[in-house]
């Protein structure tokens, strides 16, 4: 399991997600990925792994204001692309200020339905990556 830290990935991945990984996994275009960072290698990122180039992987956010991808620092080496996201696990929401869960059936029905889902690269492609 991995959390999510930033919003690089919106809309697909909000800050405080959870990820369920598999490392090692085989990565296809379009797969949303865990990389080390090539400037600062003890820092993971997730992005989304976009084309297999010479050398590696060209990888994007899908939050084109956010940054930090290949458009900074380049094709990313494949032994760099550490595992494959498979699903992710959003938080339950909280009553303000990080306090309690919010109660009540329908919104913890509301929650559960969009809680869980896996993170396919042929669903999850976003506006940015489809226009390209």
């Amino acid at each position: 399991m991995v959390e999510v830290d930033g919003p690089s990935m919106v809309p697909t991945l909000e800050h405080g997600d959870w990820l369920l990984v598999r490392y090692g996994a085989r990565v296809r275009p379009g797969d949303v990925v865990i990389l080390r960072h090539p400037f600062q290698q003890d820092l993971l990122v997730v992005k989304r792994a976009v084309e297999r180039r010479e050398g590696g992987w060209w990888v994007l956010g899908d939050n084109a204001f956010a940054g930090g991808d290949s458009t900074v620092y380049g094709v990313v080496p494949r032994a760099m692309v550490l595992a494959r996201v498979a699903a992710r696990l959003r938080p339950r929401p909280t009553g303000g200020h990080g306090r309690e869960p919010v109660r009540g059936v329908r919104a913890t029905l509301g929650w559960a339905y969009s809680a869980v889902r896996p993170v396919r690269s042929e669903v999850s492609l976003s506006r940015r990556l489809r226009a390209r």
